[in-house]
């Protein structure tokens, strides 16, 4: 099927939806946490990756670490995240994904939880497939952080949509987009099961970007 989508804008994540770098944050969040003394298991910080590094801290180790050392551990993240940025890939079908958006009329505008430096550093991973992104928000453009919907309500008026849904990976994009009034389609690549993510809320679930810009490409819809 060909012709517009059902939607006009789609409010991309960027961890784990369209760059491979959900276990590189465990691994970097758990290095981080060890340098001040505080071991933090890695089941107990996969879940909260996609959830703003403001509220993180707190989530994975209790307002006293927050308190103490929470600035501290926000500074080391990223440098650990630097010894380990060779491991990260575009996820499946990620660019492909842009491009089909792009054919079918829609707007893919990025809201990442990252700061503005290492969100731009994350879409270099997607080479010249982020030229396809109409806008590019970061964590540094909205005051609360997801699972908040101020990163997405700022994407969406950055493009002034009219109709949208947001596409993520996680658990705190699911209620990101509920907070900001759309809905979301989730997928795999986060390591967020089908189940939790439809429990979270999601209309729909793809296993990748690549799978969704299949059924985009085959049904002119995103969420069925």
């Amino acid at each position: 099927m060909s012709g517009r989508a059902d939607v006009d804008t789609v409010v991309l994540d960027l961890d784990g939806t369209l760059v491979d770098s959900v276990y590189v944050h465990v691994l970097a969040w758990q290095a981080a946490f060890r340098d001040v003394g505080v071991h933090v298991p890695a089941h107990r910080l996969h879940p909260l990756i996609g959830m703003g590094g403001d509220r993180l801290v707190a989530a994975a180790a209790g307002d006293a670490v927050e308190h103490s050392v929470g600035d501290e551990l926000r500074a080391r993240h990223p440098q650990r995240v630097d010894e380990l940025f060779g491991r990260i890939v575009p996820t499946e079908g990620a660019v492909d994904l842009l491009e089909a958006l792009r054919e079918h009329g829609v707007r893919p505008v990025l809201a990442s939880s990252s700061e503005s430096d290492m969100t731009q550093r994350l879409l270099g991973v997607l080479g010249d497939g982020a030229h396809h992104l109409s806008d590019v928000i970061s964590g540094s453009d909205a005051e609360t952080s997801k699972p908040a919907g101020d990163l997405v309500s700022v994407a969406l008026e950055s493009v002034d949509a009219a109709t949208a849904v947001m596409v993520g990976d996680s658990v705190w994009d699911v209620r990101a987009a509920a907070d900001a009034g759309i809905r979301c389609v989730g997928l795999l690549t986060g390591g967020f099961s089908e189940a939790v993510l439809r429990e979270a809320g999601a209309v729909a679930v793809h296993e990748t970007p690549g799978a969704l810009a299949a059924y985009l490409r085959e049904t002119g819809s995103i969420v069925g």
